[in-house]
């Protein structure tokens, strides 16, 4: 029996062909959930664990036979779709999207505009980050901690750190201004979303 939370009566969004259904915690869960405050959506009871801490925030969206369990959190407009995984006291955040067979859990955070799909594993302390596609090739750059490097870019053929990468594109789309911008763009989201600065890069 579901006594961690109930769906609330009309309150709902629709996508697909798919209902979706907004919770409302019974108890306390957590440090930050209280009686009565309300969740995200999700499609059925199974995509979200009734055991543990685990929650779906704001206007966050869980359905397919997407899993959200153990202390994990899913917030702000985030996504987790099809067979995806989100466990222990992993964090999927803003405009993430957690889809295909993915696993997020231990202490990884997926936030932003990330995408991890899939067969991809997220786990640990590990941030990752994907952005992408890029206007000028299509290719999607993603970034993630690197113990040795602290942060490691991935766009193509390339990868290190993202003070390397950003020599990299300067001087690769010195000519095409459109490209060099957008880039450039996808530097300050990776050094704002782990917090590098310039003595860091």
């Amino acid at each position: 029996m579901n006594t961690k939370y109930e769906f609330v009566e009309g309150d709902t969004k629709e996508f697909a062909g798919r209902t979706l259904r907004r919770v409302r915690a019974l108890v306390a869960i957590g440090l930050t959930v209280a009686p009565g405050d309300l969740g995200g959506y999700i499609e059925a009871e199974n995509n979200l664990s009734v055991s543990g801490d685990a929650w779906v925030f704001d206007n966050a969206w869980v359905f397919d036979n997407a899993r959200v369990r153990g202390d994990a959190q899913v917030s702000g407009d985030a996504w987790v779709s099809d067979y995806a995984r989100v466990s222990g006291n992993a964090q999927v955040s803003g405009n993430a999207w957690v889809h295909g067979d993915a696993r997020v859990h231990g202490d990884a955070q997926v936030r932003g505009d990330a995408q991890v799909y899939g067969n991809a594993r997220v786990y640990g302390k590990d941030c990752y980050l994907l952005i992408g596609p890029a206007k000028s090739s299509g290719r999607f750059t993603t970034a993630h901690k690197d113990e040795k490097i602290g942060v490691r870019v991935n766009c193509g053929c390339f990868t290190g750190t993202v003070k390397e990468f950003s020599d990299a594109i300067e001087k690769a789309h010195a000519n095409n201004q459109p490209a060099l911008e957008q880039y450039r763009l996808f530097c300050q989201l990776i050094a704002s979303n782990f917090g590098v600065t310039g003595e860091q890069a």
